[in-house]
């Protein structure tokens, strides 16, 4: 059952449901999906899944829910929040391929940081993204973040190897970038 937490034009943000486990659990058994992942090369099974997305309930992830047909289609959440000194790390994806490169990833990370920035007091968001990744960095672009540095040749997929690239946003800089 989904919840409309935080609420756009093609998708909404809900508390995760763990009864989406199933779901999961395949998304992140397809190495097309998780090549961009930390997880490229776990396992995932239904158990593991489940107690992982119970314990991301707790906090601030959410399942990104297409509207029109109500259906959830990945995930995004802070990680390492930091009230203190206003920072938080944040993570996404999109599990569901046939949503990619239509502007739910962008739009649920606006939802996401809006909501970080105005009800969490957040002021400066990081997050970081493999060098080969260039359609989720565009996405990042797009909302506001900028690179600040990268890690080289940190990440090895196959036989090649990428750079992990550091982006983060500011409060100010969002709001200029996506108003209000």
């Amino acid at each position: 059952m989904y919840f409309k937490k935080l609420v756009g034009k093609k998708c909404y943000l809900s508390p995760i449901d763990v009864n989406d486990a199933k779901i999961f659990t395949e998304w992140l058994n397809d190495l097309e999906v998780t090549t961009n992942l930390t997880l490229y090369n776990s396992v995932i099974n239904l158990e593991k899944e489940k107690e992982f997305l119970d314990n991301l309930s707790k906090d601030h992830h959410y399942s990104i829910i297409e509207i029109e047909r109500n259906e959830v289609i990945g995930t995004c959440g802070f990680v390492d929040l930091d009230c203190i000194n206003q920072t938080s790390e944040i993570g996404i994806f999109i599990g569901n391929k046939s949503y990619w490169n239509k502007g739910y990833g962008r739009e649920a990370l606006a939802l996401l940081l809006d909501f970080g920035f105005k009800a969490l007091n957040l002021h400066n968001v990081m997050l970081k993204v493999y060098s080969f990744n260039e359609r989720a960095i565009k996405a990042y672009e797009k909302v506001g973040f900028k690179i600040i540095g990268r890690r080289r040749q940190a990440l090895k997929r196959g036989i090649e190897i990428f750079d992990i690239i550091y982006m983060d946003l500011l409060y100010e800089e969002f709001y200029k970038k996506n108003g209000n």
